[in-house]
């Protein structure tokens, strides 16, 4: 029986944080109504209450678990890694709404009162675990900070996740985190380690000829 409610409490946990993910994204902080919350995670008062005292630790825990979701790409190591985390992240920020509203909350939070730092510190340890990958792989130019670096990606990533979502509701940043990587590349490798390292196709872009498409000649 014990066990029973404590998985109970556990999805009306995750109902409450994947309503209020839905809500701030839609709306913002501001505009998310804790009644509507409610109604979106189909629970009541005292249950949201039970496991969060307001609305602010509620858009708390969206920030802090905005990576929850998200299914890390393996296989590779060093700067590829990186790569292939960045772009990944680009298409999960389209489609992920717990990530997406955690992002969001994030670069909002100073005009909401949060003001919790620790999900940038968090996100500058993942970055800087593919970098410090890379240093023992000797990608790295001998005067690269790693932890420097990581939190210039954060940095840089962030702002240009804005300038997505404000340009085309992100429809256009896997192209724009590609820029951003290729720009911040030549800082961190010397060329003969960048000539080696792939971009993902993306999905706007040409596919190669069938091998029963007949190509017509120039």
């Amino acid at each position: 029986m014990a066990r029973q409610r404590q998985e109970r409490a556990e999805r009306t946990r995750a109902a409450l944080i994947r309503a209020a993910a839905e809500m701030f994204d839609q709306v913002g902080y501001h505009g998310a109504g804790l009644n509507a919350i409610l109604r979106e995670a189909g629970t009541t008062t005292g249950a949201m209450y039970f496991h969060f005292k307001s609305k602010e630790e509620l858009a708390r825990a969206v920030i802090v678990e905005q990576a929850a979701e998200l299914k890390w790409p393996t296989g590779k190591k060093g700067l590829q890694q990186l790569i292939d985390v960045c772009q990944y992240l680009a298409v999960e920020m389209r489609s992920n709404v717990l990530f997406r509203a955690g992002v969001r909350l994030a670069v909002e939070q100073s005009e909401v009162n949060l003001l919790n730092y620790s999900i940038y510190d968090w996100w500058a340890e993942q970055f800087g675990t593919h970098l410090a990958e890379a240093r023992d792989l000797g990608q790295l130019r001998p005067d690269v900070d790693e932890a420097a670096f990581a939190q210039v990606i954060v940095a840089s990533y962030t702002g240009t996740q804005i300038m997505s979502r404000l340009s085309s509701a992100r429809g256009d940043l896997p192209e724009r985190i590609e820029t951003m990587l290729r720009c911040l590349l030549p800082a961190l490798a010397p060329p003969e380690v960048i000539a080696t390292l792939e971009f993902p196709r993306h999905e706007d872009e040409p596919g190669t000829p069938d091998d029963d498409t007949e190509e017509t000649a120039p």
